[in-house]
């Protein structure tokens, strides 16, 4: 019998896959589709794997965060973040504020940690509010630069 741990990873892959290949706008849909396949889904089980995976619901549905693996992704990965974006604010010489739609933050952090810019020690999200730590004062400066300029490229 499978662990708890190896079932959760593999129902994990699953929603990623079904997410990547249909537009799935309730986890009602998605317990049911996980269902079928065979794996043990509850709304609880597949809304903790929603938040945990980074997913966003928008307007359009659910969808999986882009994963940014070289330099030039950055810029793609934000841009389908762009419009949870809604504040950048510093709070001291190490740490920005960013605030985002309600229920998006997790999503924002988890592109900012993928795209691995070296201006950002890490970060720790919220419900619509994401710390995100740096190493220094002008660390934090050109990370809010380069998050100006990329989120007011991909603004439509």
């Amino acid at each position: 019998m499978p662990s708890a741990v190896i079932q959760q990873q593999a129902r994990r892959r699953a929603i990623a896959r079904l997410l990547e290949r249909k537009t799935i706008t309730r986890q009602a849909d998605l317990v049911g589709m996980l269902r079928d396949e065979g794996f043990p889904a509850t709304q609880s089980s597949v809304s903790r794997d929603l938040r945990d995976l980074g997913v966003a619901k928008l307007k359009t549905g659910y969808e999986m965060p882009p994963r940014a693996t070289r330099p030039g992704d950055a810029a793609e990965a934000l841009q389908h973040v762009a419009e949870l974006v809604r504040d950048l604010r510093p709070a001291g010489p190490n740490l920005l504020v960013i605030r985002t739609a309600v229920g998006a933050a997790q999503r924002v952090a988890v592109t900012l940690d993928r795209i691995d810019w070296p201006e950002i020690v890490g970060t720790l999200s919220g419900d619509d509010a994401i710390f995100v730590a740096t190493s220094g004062a002008a660390q934090q400066r050109r990370l809010t630069a380069r998050l100006r300029e990329h989120l007011r490229k991909a603004a439509p």
